[in-house]
């Protein structure tokens, strides 16, 4: 056989090998992507006013990391709570819209619904994962507990809550973020056993930048 035969050969096989390699390096990208819900709680309560801007910044740098496939819901939390933005984390303009429109202070408004938004938040989630969405829900404000005790978080009580949402999605992440250091302490400390280390994200204003990342490793990106 001619050494020049010989190099042609060669030459098939490995282009053969680096196409099956790329081919099956695709093909495990594709079969490991799977799509996200994220679904946000802000405080747009008094107490929250000051550091909203810097939350609502944080919201689009989020967005804008998730993936066009991935589906967000925002729930606005004051005295009451609802949705105010469903959709594609990638329509920037839309999310900001709403975010401007229903976060506004409400001279009307006294407390924040922590524990109903939570509530209704892991229904979202529970939903969005029969929809075949890895859901998560991320808490941006100060936790302050205020007005109606019935809409307030039971710090007792949540634990229970997310494993059961744990149990029905399989898996299921929380990111808790602006709130002062002994709320973020106590969020760490009831939730923790529950969710784990990777998929329980704590972070302070200071270190908001890390604390996405994370995030968005424990959904897998």
């Amino acid at each position: 056989m001619s050494n020049t035969l010989k190099i042609i050969l060669f030459a098939i096989f490995a282009f053969g090998l680096l196409c099956a390699a790329v081919f099956g390096l695709s093909k495990v990208k594709v079969d490991d992507f799977h799509k996200a819900a994220v679904i946000f709680v802000v405080d747009s309560s008094a107490s929250n006013q000051k550091q909203l801007p810097e939350q609502k910044k944080a919201i689009r740098q989020l967005c804008s990391m998730l993936d066009p496939e991935d589906q967000i819901k925002i729930l606005r939390v004051s005295q009451d709570a609802y949705i105010i933005y469903e959709g594609s984390p990638q329509s920037s303009a839309e999310v900001r819209k709403s975010m401007e429109k229903f976060t506004q202070y409400d001279s009307k408004e006294y407390g924040t619904a922590y524990g109903l938004s939570l509530k209704k938040a892991f229904n979202h989630a529970i939903n969005m994962h029969k929809e075949g969405y890895i859901p998560s829900v991320v808490v941006i404000g100060d936790l302050e507990n205020e007005g109606d005790v019935s809409k307030q978080i039971n710090w007792n009580t949540l634990p229970d809550e997310v494993a059961q949402v744990k149990d029905k999605t399989g898996n299921f992440s929380m990111m808790f973020l602006f709130a002062a250091p002994d709320k973020l302490d106590l969020a760490k400390e009831k939730l923790t056993p529950v969710l784990g280390e990777k998929n329980l994200v704590i972070g302070t204003e200071a270190n908001s930048n890390k604390a996405l990342r994370n995030f968005l490793t424990s959904i897998g990106r």
